[in-house]
């Protein structure tokens, strides 16, 4: 894209953004959400009251509650069983990682592709 249309679509851009600020500026419940927090602001100054204050006196479990988005360290997902059946020998081998004995001889022995594709689960 050249320069001279870059600017062009930027501009375009630009003024769609400053229309959209005029109608916000126009619009009456955007007005009262200002008035109302100036109000608040102005309240909770006026009381040497911060947000985390007024929570808590409105809501004092607030603060024991465990934070929905915080995950417990260390945590993960359970792996899933896997089940290998080897169709030469019609032994199954159940497994959660690639570490078993049986399934290791038999990508020794097999292959590593070969085995995958005798996954049933």
């Amino acid at each position: 894209m050249s320069k001279l249309a870059e600017f062009r679509q930027l501009e375009k851009h630009l003024a769609e953004q400053l229309q959209a600020l005029e109608n916000l500026k126009g619009d009456a419940g955007l007005k009262k959400e200002i008035e109302f927090e100036t109000k608040l602001r102005d309240l909770l100054a006026k009381y040497s009251y911060s947000l985390k204050d007024v929570i808590n006196l409105l809501d004092p479990q607030s603060s024991r509650r465990a934070p929905v988005a915080a995950p417990k360290a260390g945590t993960r997902k359970a792996r899933q069983v896997k089940v290998y059946k080897n169709p030469h020998t019609g032994e199954t081998i159940e497994t959660k990682g690639g570490n078993h004995k049986g399934l290791k001889e038999w990508k020794a022995e097999h292959g590593a592709d070969t085995v995958e594709s005798w996954l049933t689960k």
